[in-house]
């Protein structure tokens, strides 16, 4: 099988928020920052401390019986579990209590009070340990969006996906690798909104996405204190090697009346976005009432104007 060549991410040891807006923000490529202060989160952020900091108050999580989650057929399941009682699970490589079996795997992506109206924010949903950890903040108060809570049992990976707001993964215990594709490579990733169908990227079926091995790879190593830095619209998968820790922490790279005012998770596309994709539909329907030559004619005009006055030749 031919395989996608990997390519590195650049990685800056003690970055200051200046030198990092200054240097690596507008180049709008994902990069991974070393050496930041984290706060004590780095030594407190035990198995045993977290639960008795979060105490019993019940979180919605995912579980699942295979390593490879998959969003668009949902071949996982919700259940709720007092925090304590998850946290443990999740370290565990066999369970004696479960769900669905003894190996089955664990995820939490922390919610609002109210998930349709209420963003997640450490601060709200576990104060105490959101005293433990210092976000970088190298972004203005006023674009922050929402911080993450994130919890993975080993093993076990997320689906490819992209957000429509720029965000630091800052892993805290464990390790993480991470495999990111540019926004240029959206044609190759066989997509369903946000998400690609493409759920093995190591081992992906050529015969069904043979466009994939097209997709540039990014790919990088988390460690326990790294941070790294995602910008809106890049594509990322998410492999947990090691039961761990992590924050995502979003912020808005546009001004606000860009975004959905509905989306909680930053991952609806822009309004502005949503607004062409339903003009698009529309004209396509409307192209569906010529006859086949014409309509094939019509609509690679339409792609050659539509690559006219859209596409840019000024990121990756």
């Amino acid at each position: 099988m031919e395989r996608q060549p990997v390519l590195p991410l650049e990685e800056h040891a003690g970055l200051t928020r200046e030198r990092f807006l200054q240097d690596i923000y507008p180049l709008r490529k994902p990069a991974v920052l070393k050496g930041i202060d984290l706060g004590p989160c780095m030594t407190k952020w035990t198995v045993d401390y977290l639960s008795q900091a979060a105490g019993n108050k019940e979180v919605k999580v995912h579980v699942s019986t295979v390593q490879q989650m998959d969003f668009l057929s949902k071949n996982f399941v919700y259940r709720t579990l007092p925090f304590d009682v998850f946290v443990r699970r999740a370290a565990e490589a066999k369970h004696t209590e479960y769900f669905i079996s003894e190996d089955e795997k664990y995820y939490l992506r922390s919610l609002g009070e109210d998930p349709r109206k209420d963003i997640a924010d450490l601060r709200k949903q576990f104060p105490l340990l959101a005293d433990d950890i210092h976000i970088p903040e190298y972004f203005e108060k006023e674009q922050f969006f929402s911080t993450v809570f994130r919890i993975s049992s080993a093993g076990l990976q997320l689906w490819t996906h992209y957000d429509v707001m720029d965000n630091f993964l800052i892993q805290v215990t464990g390790k993480k690798r991470v495999v990111l594709y540019s926004p240029r490579d959206a044609p190759y990733l066989y997509l369903s909104g946000t998400k690609s169908e493409v759920l093995d990227v190591d081992k992906p079926d050529l015969k069904k996405y043979p466009l994939f091995v097209k997709a540039r790879r990014y790919e990088c190593q988390l460690k326990a204190g790294d941070v790294l830095f995602i910008p809106a619209l890049w594509f990322h998968n998410v492999i947990s090697e090691e039961f761990g820790v992590g924050v995502n922490v979003f912020w808005k790279h546009l001004p606000s009346d860009c975004y959905d005012k509905t989306d909680t998770y930053g991952n609806k596309d822009l309004t502005a976005a949503s607004r062409a994709v339903q003009i698009l539909d529309r004209a396509l329907k409307t192209l569906e009432e010529l006859p086949e030559e014409y309509r094939d004619f019509y609509g690679r005009r339409m792609v050659l104007r539509i690559q006219e006055k859209t596409y840019s030749s000024n990121y990756e």
